[in-house]
């Protein structure tokens, strides 16, 4: 095992193309980058500031509004007792007008305000997924290297085999089917090999999909993890934090009450609503350059009394319920995936714990028992297919055990994402367990 380090770089200087990487990507690079080019969270952030302008426009219609007209004509007199006579004509107004009451804009304002909020918990959200989506892309970049590394040495030891067979049948001391079975499994641990080396080619691949490059070599756990239990050691409490902190249901939570303000919106369709306007201007249809003309204004209070709308406005409340419900519903949907999901994620950590020391100790018993086997099978006592199955046991070992190290690792980071509590300090954290 004190080799694997070594191997798992080659692995992925040669997956990469470079013989010798000049440098090592490490998470905090990755995640870097990540965070500069992932067109995820990009998105996510265009739609928030999008929200966001939706929530000044609400706010601009009870603001003071103003606009100016300007009209030019002609004008023509064609009474029977005088001849036709025209003349050029000119209308120029300003206008200037401010709600004093209107309790359907304050509701709409009030929900746009709201929706900016869920959005601002979803960007959030979605910033969360990304440390989680980076993380994930890396270690199993490093696990697809891990398991290429062990499928290979695995064919190493089938290929050393048949040739020792080989020179054992030359001499007398083996049988052909001997020479043919350690082939066989030489065979097939070469497609395992091809077969792991495209895999490994899919994950940095997904890591180049989040950061917009191909990764270096990319830095390994180093072996000796902190198996630290979750803390508080009590499951119910990190799925009362999901409930409570989760961004997503946070932003399900305000989507709520706006949805509650669109209802507010709606009903006040049925409410008179009352607005001041100042109006200047020239007469309509003054001669243009007629010095007598003078200047006019108007000062007006209007106060629009909604009578009937055909049952539209009953209609509007009626759809904004019916949002609100489903708003509510979606709540529900968020609280109890998150619940379930700090419940999984806290029992995997836990578990992990406990598969890191069994696989641990399961390679170290493999490697003994192969040495074991290798020695019986020197002086008669084992067999071929004792032998193969030996090899192929430390191969499944080693795998389980790399499995059950980036997992541990990625549970731990689940564990805070569903919390809502992961941020860049917890990649840090396992930045520091890199080498």
């Amino acid at each position: 095992m004190r080799d694997a380090p070594r191997r798992r770089a080659l692995v992925l200087a040669i997956a990469l193309g470079a013989a010798a990487p000049a440098f090592a990507d490490d998470l905090l690079d990755v995640w870097r980058l990540a965070r500069a080019n992932d067109p995820v969270l990009a998105a996510a952030d265009a739609t928030r500031a999008g929200t966001h302008d939706l929530a000044d426009q609400a706010r601009a219609a009870l603001l003071p509004q103003a606009s100016a007209t300007a009209a030019v004509g002609r004008e023509r007199d064609s009474g029977a007792a005088r001849p036709v006579a025209s003349a050029h004509t000119s209308d120029v107004t300003l206008g200037v007008s401010q709600v004093v009451f209107d309790a359907g804009l304050w509701s709409q304002l009030k929900a746009a305000r709201l929706n900016a909020d869920a959005q601002d918990a979803t960007l959030q959200a979605a910033q969360q997924a990304l440390y989680l989506r980076v993380a994930t892309a890396y270690f199993d970049a490093l696990l697809a290297a891990d398991l290429l590394a062990s499928v290979q040495a695995n064919e190493d030891a089938y290929a050393q085999q048949v040739a020792q067979s080989q020179q054992r049948w030359k001499a007398g001391l083996d049988a052909q089917v001997d020479v043919d079975q350690s082939r066989v499994y030489q065979l097939l641990a070469h497609g395992n090999t091809i077969a792991a080396r495209q895999a490994l080619v899919d994950a940095l691949s997904a890591v180049a999909e989040i950061t917009g490059r191909a990764p270096g070599t990319l830095k390994a756990l180093r072996d000796d993890l902190p198996l630290l239990p979750p803390s508080p050691a009590d499951p119910q409490d990190w799925a009362d934090a999901a409930a409570r902190a989760n961004p997503a249901v946070w932003a399900a939570r305000r989507s709520v009450d706006a949805a509650e303000a669109g209802i507010a919106a709606a009903r006040a369709g049925h409410l008179p609503s009352l607005s001041a306007g100042l109006n200047l201007g020239r007469p309509t249809g003054t001669p243009s350059g007629d010095a007598s003309a003078r200047l006019t204004n108007t000062v007006a209070l209007t106060l629009n009394v909604p009578l009937f709308a055909g049952g539209a406005t009953q209609a509007r409340v009626s759809q904004a319920t019916h949002q609100r419900d489903g708003a509510r519903d979606g709540l529900e949907i968020q609280r109890r995936a998150a619940e379930r999901a700090a419940r999984a994620a806290y029992g995997s950590v836990v578990a992990g714990i406990g598969q890191v020391l069994a696989t641990r100790e399961s390679v170290a018993a493999a490697q003994a028992s192969l040495a074991a086997t290798r020695v019986g099978r020197e002086v008669g006592n084992r067999t071929m297919t004792d032998l193969l199955n030996a090899i192929q046991t430390l191969a499944q070992a080693q795998a389980a055990y790399a499995q059950a190290r980036h997992q541990f690792i990625l549970g731990r980071l689940q564990l805070q994402q569903a919390a809502g509590a992961l941020t860049e300090a917890d990649l840090a954290n396992v930045n520091a367990l890199l080498q």
